[in-house]
């Protein structure tokens, strides 16, 4: 009987008016089993529903041996009835009785929400106020629980500032009165248990603010929504799921991530590959999933990057505008469909890294903007809470709780999916408090700088979270500014990534492959500065989709010349790529020389591949894939300055590169002359620190790749003639716009 609430007096017929009106925050105090007077065994159990669209009601009561149906009166014209039942039948029924009732020439029955207790435990909700629930997810929003023996579906929302919130959806006709919602103080959370509910079931918040206007709002912790343009949540349960990649996450705990290949294919899943049979196009997460492994496998990548599969509301956005934070998008396909999306490409030793997106999120009605009626998520002063370049909402990193959704959400896609790596967009945007503003339209921060202090300290959170809990898990920052220590630890100051995007490496490089090569011996710097600074930050080296949209051209398109010089130029600058310190991600269609801009609408050119050029810019990327995983030189030591030597920097005039990539064990070598104009160079000699037999390992120049095939295909012997510094040297053929690797003969 203590889990009933004492009613020591019945409440007057004008005290319903609240409820009924939709603006009761605390409707168990109404609603349900009450005891009416003194709290002892003699007195009777009042229980009362509100069931506005009923003609009559009953409460069937069900014990082990007793079936008790008795009528309810109606106490308020609006559906308020009730009814006084006997406390000794009551004692074994709690929660567990129905209300039968006619609704125009229908009998239902339905279990008493109002008659369960909450959830959530006050642990839980003062954990969440502090910010520091790091599971919240498995807390709020909709879960398929069982309280009494009764299953259903467990809602929980976070609105402190709202007067009032309700559940809507098809199982109760979307009518805003049938089922408020309990708000748990002082925490701001508000509760609800339907009992009957199974996934499935689509629903929304309906809050109404203090101003008693109304919004229908998606739940920000839901984990699957109706596919776009529809809105609502629908409920899921994430753990009927069989992971088979226990190989893999043992595999990836135990490795140096820094230490391994990692070469990351950038794509949109709705544009990789489309099916004419489907709606727009869009295939199954299943289907991709198949087709892009046995892509990858080809291809030599080590990873896949998707552009954010959380769920948004413009397909054209490509995902970066977020509603859904919890919610793998449906337009291909459920939850379970990406986990095997995910655990497929875990069995076929391919990692998963998705773009997150806790920079901003999109003003659209349904979702985050204004939750409760207030600047929840956002700042309320747009100079803090707009951005200015997307029409977007800057989250509030100030507030308790929006740091924990936002940890907790990195959490989940890492705990949940099985994600071997964020990808954490726009993070020079949530840095500084003036990023694309001009004067005036910032606020300082509390020392008068200019710095996102809110947003240094959940970035720094987040990566010590994530890397405490998931060794092995890459956290990667597209930072674009000069920041100091973006994937340095946060105990050093730093940030805690893993690794940062070199966005100045990329800039430069394409500024300079853009060039005429008979002018780029004035631009021989533009090569040569990115290793002044290469080793400050453990770097990624992207041409991401970025590089291909917004007027720029596909990235074959950007390189001069002709045909031939195009095609030249872009294995050029693949191979120089991949040679370089740091690890690689190429956007799709790149890898075969896609013509047209990327159109998220559209598929890749792949009919192209029906030319040999493009067939060998093809082979180009797979090939350089393969020997960087099999090379140790060039990936073991990317972050350290003993992994990498020059032998030649200064052959400005002939636009020459020479340099040397090391392994872990400095004997394990790989010699590398980059050419960037057309001019063949025979007998060009290159000093080298090792005297024996160097065999030419690639060659970018080959005619399967569509080159002039010029190389050392015979091997070379070092003599002891001294050259650029070096003891030994060799004389080589250089191809035109080509790079050759040499790796010393251990035989």
């Amino acid at each position: 009987m203590n889990a009933w609430k004492s009613l020591t007096t019945i409440p007057d017929v004008e005290a319903f008016d609240q409820l009924v009106l939709g603006y009761e925050c605390q409707p168990h105090d109404f609603l349900g089993p009450h005891l009416a007077g003194n709290s002892n065994e003699s007195e009777s159990v009042l229980v009362r529903a509100f069931l506005p669209t009923a003609n009559e009601a009953w409460i069937e009561n069900r014990s082990e041996e007793v079936v008790v149906v008795q009528p309810m009166t109606r106490v308020h014209d609006a559906g308020v009835f009730e009814t006084l039942c006997d406390p000794h039948v009551f004692e074994t029924a709690l929660g567990k009785y129905k209300f039968r009732y006619v609704q125009g020439d229908i009998t239902m029955t339905e279990h008493d929400p109002y008659a369960f207790p909450p959830y959530l435990s006050d642990d839980d909700l003062y954990l969440f106020n502090e910010g520091n629930q790091f599971e919240i997810y498995e807390k709020l929003g909709a879960h398929v629980r069982e309280i009494d023996g009764i299953s259903g579906v467990n809602f929980a929302v976070w609105a402190p500032n709202a007067r009032s919130i309700s559940l809507v959806g098809d199982f109760n006709e979307w009518d805003g009165r049938r089922h408020p919602m309990r708000k748990r103080i002082p925490s701001g959370i508000w509760e609800l248990f339907l009992p009957g509910l199974e996934p499935g079931e689509i629903y929304k918040f309906r809050v109404t603010n203090c101003f008693g206007q109304q919004t229908e709002k998606s739940d920000p912790f839901g984990f699957y929504s109706e596919l776009p343009p529809r809105t609502a949540s629908v409920v899921s349960t994430l753990d009927n799921y069989q992971w088979q990649d226990d190989a893999w996450m043992k595999k990836r705990e135990s490795e140096v991530a820094l230490e391994q290949p990692i070469s990351v294919y950038e794509l949109h899943l709705g544009s990789w590959r489309t099916d004419a049979d489907k709606p727009n196009g869009w295939m199954n997460y299943r289907d991709i999933a198949h087709e892009l492994v046995e892509y990858c496998r080809e291809m030599n990548f080590t990873h896949v990057e998707l552009m954010p599969v959380s769920e948004h509301p413009y397909t054209g956005s490509w995902g970066y505008q977020t509603v859904g934070y919890f919610a793998c998008t449906s337009r291909y396909g459920t939850p379970e469909d990406f986990m095997y999306f995910v655990d497929y490409c875990h069995q076929n030793n391919l990692g998963v890294i998705i773009d997150w997106v806790p920079a901003h999120f999109p003003k659209d009605g349904h979702g985050l903007a204004k939750f409760d009626g207030t600047a929840l998520y956002e700042h309320s002063d747009p100079r803090q809470g707009e951005h200015p370049d997307w029409d977007t909402l800057i989250f509030n990193y100030e507030r308790n709780e929006v740091r924990n959704f936002l940890v907790s959400n990195a959490m989940f896609w890492l705990k949940k999916y099985h994600i071997d790596g964020l990808r954490v967009d726009a993070v020079a945007s949530m840095l500084y408090l003036d990023y694309s503003r001009n004067e005036g339209q910032w606020i300082p921060n509390k020392y008068g700088g200019r710095e996102n202090l809110g947003a240094i300290d959940f970035l720094r959170q987040m990566n010590e979270r994530v890397h405490d809990a998931f060794p092995g898990v890459l956290t990667i920052a597209e930072e674009s500014t000069a920041w100091g220590g973006v994937s340095r630890p946060t105990y050093a100051g730093g940030l805690g990534f893993s690794i940062k995007w070199n966005m100045g490496w990329m800039n430069d490089t394409l500024r300079y492959f853009q060039k005429d090569p008979v002018h780029r011996k004035y631009h021989h710097d533009e090569l040569t500065f990115s290793l002044i600074y290469a080793f400050t930050e453990n770097f990624m080296l992207p041409f991401s989709h970025d590089e291909v949209v917004h007027g720029k051209g596909s990235l074959i398109d950007q390189m001069p010349g002709d045909l031939w010089q195009k095609f030249a130029n872009l294995r050029l600058l693949y191979s120089y790529m991949w040679t370089h310190p740091g690890k690689k991600l190429l956007y799709m269609g790149c890898e075969f020389g896609q013509w047209n801009e990327w159109d998220c609408n559209s598929s890749l050119q792949w009919d192209l591949l029906e030319w040999e050029s493009h067939q060998g810019l093809k082979k180009l990327v797979s090939d350089l894939n393969g020997v960087y995983r099999s090379e140790p030189a060039l990936h073991q030591v990317d972050f350290e300055s003993g992994g990498f030597e020059w032998i030649d920097c200064m052959s400005r005039e002939a636009s020459i590169l020479g340099y040397i990539r090391r392994a872990k064990d400095p004997d394990d070598f790989v010699v590398v002359c980059c050419n960037f104009t057309p001019t063949v160079h025979n007998d060009y000699r290159l000093g080298v620190p090792e005297p024996g037999s160097y065999r030419e390992i690639f060659n970018s120049d080959s005619v399967y790749y569509g080159g002039s095939n010029v190389g050392n295909g015979m091997g070379l012997i070092a003599e002891p003639i001294e050259s650029q510094g070096r003891p030994y040297s060799i004389r080589l053929s250089i191809p035109p716009m080509g790079v050759t690797m040499l790796k010393r003969d251990s035989r």
